[in-house]
């Protein structure tokens, strides 16, 4: 009977040692599928409905977190929320990653760039909805296309393939000046409340 005891002591103390190992974490806590949602956090997150279950746990965690706030927001900023949700949820995976690149260079921006940028902002939540679209037509022209890799020293023309001197080339046209850049729409962040973005 005693060894029995000193075995199971030895067995308990082994797995508390082996959880208590540094650099050894516990696996993060699944988060709920779309089903698993209770109807009010489904009304709220409904915007994000086709994407739920492929989305990461640390993302949902973060959602949920938005949705759990909600009803402490004006209708004003529920409304805005909505619109900034559906609006995420438009977004491709590259634009996403744009939008919290961007994101994160704004956080580690000096004080007086944030006022700057969030100035713009205001001054462009205020353009007529047309405007608005006009911007972000001229900004995805303007995005400058990928660099096209110059060719190696093993990929050198041939002299028949030299253009004839008579050949001009084309004109390049006038350049015009840059519309302000449409701020995208951010994933949530865990220390933002409704009224700041939904990143």
């Amino acid at each position: 009977m005693a060894r029995a005891r000193l075995r199971l002591g030895i067995a308990v103390a082994v797995i508390l040692c082996g959880a208590a190992l540094p650099g050894r974490a516990a696996p993060p806590l699944p988060q709920p599928s779309w089903k698993q949602l209770n109807a009010e956090q489904r009304r709220i997150l409904a915007p994000l409905a086709g994407e739920w279950d492929k989305m990461e746990g640390f993302r949902r965690k973060k959602w949920l977190g938005i949705a759990q706030r909600y009803q402490t927001l004006s209708p004003e900023e529920q409304a805005r929320m909505q619109k900034r949700m559906t609006a995420w949820a438009k977004l491709t995976p590259e634009e996403r990653k744009q939008a919290r690149d961007k994101y994160l260079q704004l956080q580690k921006a000096p004080p007086e760039k944030k006022e700057t940028v969030k100035q713009k902002w205001e001054a462009y939540k205020e353009l007529p909805d047309a405007e608005k679209e006009r911007l972000k037509a001229e900004a995805a022209r303007k995005t400058p296309a990928r660099p096209v890799p110059k060719p190696g020293p093993a990929a050198k023309p041939s002299p028949a393939a030299k253009p004839s001197p008579a050949a001009k080339p084309a004109p390049t046209p006038p350049a015009t000046p840059a519309a302000p850049q449409t701020p995208a729409p951010a994933e949530p962040a865990s220390d933002q409340a409704g009224g700041s973005g939904t990143r």
